[in-house]
């Protein structure tokens, strides 16, 4: 079942073919996530801020993480033609979503690790 956050069917095909490296992966997404968080926070550089977008959104959408994609997409698209303004509440959006789903990687993690 796929919602606008979360494509389940993602996660339980990476399960599948990740097996018992499924949680590390899970970890490394949300590391790479936290990383790529603040980078998109201190940066103002719209070249940047689109390659960082664009690296986010590819790993988002390999995790099933549908609407954190849609959102790095919008910015790595629109980062030179915002103003800071739009850039800051883009980024917040952003941050908010993985803030959001987190939650869901921590206990697919969880249950991967006690099955």
């Amino acid at each position: 079942m796929a919602d606008t956050h979360l494509d389940r069917d993602v996660l339980s095909a990476l399960q599948e073919v990740m097996e018992d490296e499924y949680p590390t992966l899970l970890d490394t997404f949300i590391a790479d996530s936290e990383s790529r968080l603040v980078e998109l926070r201190k940066t103002a550089d719209a070249k940047v801020l689109s390659e960082v977008a664009h690296s986010f959104k590819g790993s988002a959408s390999n995790m099933g993480a549908v609407r954190l994609a849609e959102l790095c997409q919008e910015l790595e698209s629109d980062a030179k033609d915002k103003s800071p303004a739009q850039i800051a509440k883009l980024v917040a959006e952003i941050s908010s979503e993985f803030a959001q789903v987190r939650p869901d990687y921590e206990h697919e993690r969880q249950h991967a690790l006690t099955q």
